[in-house]
């Protein structure tokens, strides 16, 4: 008795390929002036938080200093921020609960 071609497996590497092809094939892909729009916008962002999370790396890196110097003014204030930031992170737990 012959086999029917309609059981024959089909190969899922040979099917991942064929619908990654016709979802390929779906893309709206952007045009060269709305891609280097978004060049230009990612490169903004990284600059700004490069330039942001490097005061925020000299702030806490002089004010830590400044606490191992055992400076109390400056013990109250690492306390304050710590305390802060600590707080900070406490309550967007809280929100996201809700």
């Amino acid at each position: 008795m012959a086999k029917s071609n309609s059981t024959k497996k089909v190969n899922p590497i040979v099917a991942y390929i064929r619908s990654t092809r016709a979802e390929m094939r779906r893309v709206r892909w952007p045009t060269l002036e709305q891609g280097w729009m978004m060049t230009q916008i990612v490169l903004v962002v990284t600059f700004a938080m490069a330039v942001f999370l490097g005061v925020l790396d000299f702030s806490f890196g002089w004010l830590l200093g400044r606490v191992i110097a055992g400076e109390v003014l400056f013990m109250l204030v690492g306390a304050v921020v710590a305390i802060g930031l600590i707080g900070t992170v406490y309550l967007l737990g809280q929100a996201e609960e809700v």
